[in-house]
């Protein structure tokens, strides 16, 4: 449920109504917009259905929400959340931000190399595996403690954040010791008890969207996190498996503009895994900063004939960059097609 509070509501029309929520036992969630002030009532909203609320001064209108993620629903909280990264804000109307990095971290030289690459590039954050689900139990399992050790000294060494992927509870407080946004790979979006692991954390989380993950589903899987009180999701569409195979996966861009619709957390795109053939990252990259992500994460490495994995999918130095210069062209454009937006 929420409470829309009228426009010119005082602070003390808007106390008032926080403290009988709070007099209840429940918490409140408070969104300031420049029109309206909204309180959403967290938790068992049933025994408040009676409560006269419309008749407090100040209340226009009472709301109950009917979506299973209450929390992280655009009814709850309308205006855009902007994940902070220590800095580096993702989300509303701040700049494009790209992820950029190897699938995997190979050794200390290789990813130092990618994050010069990276941030040469523009990039603010630098990806990289140290954990690997892989499909056969005998691929590349990834470096582990070694790994997260190198990615954050290159980051470090380069002035970029760091994700990385937190594949179970028992090395979340190891892999939330070295990184900046903690990701959460296509293979858990479901995995509840990480999802509510990482929610007890204030580390900003990558929701990676499952690979038949429906929207629902996975808005579903956001709340999970933000319900252990983590109010800093980011959704990541990487694309989903259909009956088409000449790419890796079926890129949803419909996802960004619909997740933007119900969700208030921010969005950005993986065009890397979503067609898992460098020569279509490009143009999806593009695509993906037309359908107005917030960002992208991208797999880039220096030699990708030689990676240990995901080599088929990387992008090299020269093809990053150029990768890159155009959407810088493109994200110049979208600041003038959103003014546009913004007047209908």
């Amino acid at each position: 449920m929420i409470v829309i509070m009228k426009h010119g509501a005082t602070k003390e029309q808007v106390e008032k109504v926080i403290d009988r929520v709070k007099k209840e036992g429940m918490d409140v969630h408070l969104s300031e917009g420049k029109e309206q002030t909204i309180i959403g009532l967290v938790g068992d909203t049933k025994k408040m259905l009676d409560v006269p609320f419309k008749s407090y001064d100040g209340v226009e209108n009472t709301v109950r929400i009917t979506s299973t993620y209450k929390l992280s629903s655009r009814e709850f909280h309308p205006s855009d959340t902007v994940v902070d990264v220590d800095g580096v804000k993702i989300g509303g109307n701040e700049e494009f931000v790209t992820m950029a990095g190897p699938c995997s971290i190979e050794g200390r030289e290789q990813i130092m190399e990618c994050a010069r690459i990276a941030k040469e590039g523009g990039a603010k954050i630098l990806r990289g595996g140290a954990f690997k689900p892989r499909t056969s139990p005998y691929a590349f399992q990834g470096l582990g403690e070694e790994g997260l050790i190198y990615i954050r000294e290159a980051a470090d060494a380069y002035g970029l954040k760091v994700i990385t992927e937190v594949m179970d509870e028992a090395n979340l407080p190891l892999v939330a010791k070295y990184t900046d946004i903690l990701q959460i790979g296509a293979r858990n979006m479901q995995n509840f008890k990480l999802l509510q692991a990482v929610g007890k954390t204030n580390v900003p989380v990558a929701l990676k969207r499952g690979i038949s993950g429906t929207i629902d589903e996975w808005l579903n899987a956001a709340e999970y996190v933000v319900s252990e009180g983590n109010q800093r999701v980011i959704f990541v569409e990487r694309g989903i498996r259909t009956y088409e195979t000449a790419t890796r996966n079926t890129f949803d861009l419909s996802a960004v503009p619909l997740i933007q619709k119900l969700s208030h957390f921010p969005i950005i795109v993986d065009p890397s895994h979503g067609v898992g053939i460098w020569d279509l990252v490009s143009p999806m990259a593009l695509a993906g900063v037309a359908a107005g992500a917030s960002g992208m994460i991208v797999e880039i490495h220096p030699e990708p004939s030689k990676a240990w994995s995901d080599g088929q999918q990387s992008l090299n130095e020269k093809r990053y960059k150029n990768m890159m210069a155009q959407i810088d062209v493109l994200t110049k454009a979208m600041k003038d097609v959103k003014k546009i937006q913004a007047e209908i």
